[in-house]
């Protein structure tokens, strides 16, 4: 493995850093829900996360590691959704600007978000070259040091704060479960899970029509997104290398689902649990829904991971 991995030492070094920032989110479960599923399951609940998911964590962990000369330039990025929202926040509450690359079609309510927090937006035309020529330029510009959503070694290690809290929280979690997108938060979450109960299986949720993590499981190496089309919007991204690593070595399988079986799990969600959730968030119980034999009689958790959805296009 790589050796620049977080170790356990260093996940957990990482959640006493971002302590001050971060909620120790609940975790809740539904009866109704464990009938309709034939197993029991248990919800880390990051959509009560700050900013409202689990980007909070590996945005607050990399902004922490800054030193001082690193701190007084900033932080930048480009994201067009929570990501963006995190770096904002935890630049806002480090004292120390953050310069956030979005293209101009990125939802009004996460630009919102943004500005809340305090960060400066730069737009772009929404493609991934003018997000990357646009953003080499605001650190040309800044001396801004740049932080990537995901294939990160600082954001991976905050994500996998998120199930360190779930592992030592609940006991008997026989199988651990979160949506893919770039990864970061499946890589962490299968590391603390070796690190911490080798026997605990991981298993992704992917949409049918964003599989790129998906087909690179299967494939042995990565396969590049091309032309995603899901309501998950929070998983269009490609799969980053680092957590690629992560996931061959660690994650056991990826489970796909398709748009109407993701909205009826967000739907059954909002129904029994009476909670917001993002359709990114409800890939991994529609894949468990999907794949009920896999899970027949175990103890299943899963992490909610975040609750940034637009009300008025809910897609029920």
């Amino acid at each position: 493995m790589n050796p620049n991995f977080p170790s356990l030492a260093g996940i957990k070094a990482a959640h006493r850093r971002i302590q001050p920032f971060i909620h120790r989110t609940p975790i809740l479960s539904s009866e109704a829900i464990n009938e309709i599923a034939g197993c029991e399951i248990v919800f880390k609940c990051e959509n009560f996360q700050k900013v409202g998911a689990f980007k909070a964590r590996g945005a607050a962990n990399a902004v922490m590691k800054l030193n001082e000369e690193q701190k007084r330039k900033g932080v930048a990025t480009h994201s067009s959704g929570n990501h963006a929202a995190a770096l904002a926040r935890a630049a806002g509450v480090a004292g120390i600007p953050a310069y956030i690359v979005m293209p101009s079609n990125a939802p009004e309510i996460k630009k919102k978000a943004v500005k809340g927090y305090g960060g400066e937006i730069i737009e772009c035309e929404p493609n991934l070259m003018a997000r990357e020529t646009t953003l080499e330029s605001v650190v040309a510009r800044t001396g801004a040091t740049f932080i990537p959503p995901y294939d990160f070694m600082d954001v991976i290690e905050g994500q996998a704060t998120c199930a360190l809290e779930f592992l030592e929280d609940e006991e008997g979690i026989e199988l651990l479960m979160a949506p893919v997108g770039g990864g970061g938060l499946l890589g962490g979450t299968a590391l603390t899970a070796y690190y911490m109960s080798p026997e605990v299986e991981v298993i992704a949720g992917e949409p049918t029509g964003a599989d790129d993590a998906y087909q690179s499981f299967q494939a042995g190496k990565i396969i590049p997104q091309s032309g995603p089309n899901t309501i998950a919007d929070g998983l269009l991204t490609s799969l980053g290398e680092l957590n690629f690593e992560l996931i061959q070595k660690y994650v056991s399988d990826i489970l796909l689902a398709t748009d109407p079986q993701i909205i009826e799990a967000m739907r059954l969600i909002y129904e029994r649990m009476k909670i917001v959730i993002e359709p990114s968030c409800a890939v991994p119980l529609a894949a468990l829904l999907a794949n009920k034999d896999r899970f027949n009689g175990k103890k299943v958790g899963i992490i909610l991971s975040g609750g940034n959805v637009d009300l008025g296009k809910l897609p029920f």
